[in-house]
């Protein structure tokens, strides 16, 4: 195998600016894709989502919907007088990118035996 970057087949910048890999990092995460498919069933207030979601951190919950807020998936609003309630919701890409999740986890079903083995808990849904 050649290390000449001008011979490779996928370069490092290619590999980077992808937007699948891109996509697969940010998806590929523990949380985001639970978020996700929680979301795609109604909005949520934070509270909910914390109580909803077993095994995660106030903390790392507050970041992983920033990041996805941040990144178009998921809207924040805020609604009454303080403390006010903080509601989240799919964007409409997030709601786009749901059928993918699904997509993907049906193909992960259908092919789990030639997967690695895991801890059988999917939270795309499947």
């Amino acid at each position: 195998m050649s290390t000449d970057p001008a011979e490779a087949a996928v370069t490092a910048e290619a590999y980077e600016s992808c937007a699948v890999t891109r996509l697969l990092r940010r998806m590929g995460d523990k949380w985001s894709p639970a978020i996700i498919r929680l979301l795609a069933e109604r909005d949520y207030g934070f509270n909910e989502l914390d109580r909803s979601i077993e095994g995660i951190s106030r903390r790392m919950l507050t970041r992983t919907l920033r990041v996805l807020e941040e990144e178009g998936f998921v809207s924040r609003a805020s609604s009454g007088p303080p403390p006010a309630r903080v509601e989240y919701s799919l964007t409409r890409l997030g709601r786009s990118l749901r059928g993918q999740l699904y997509a993907l986890g049906r193909w992960a079903d259908a092919h789990s035996a030639d997967l690695p083995a895991s801890d059988g808990q999917c939270p795309t849904g499947q």
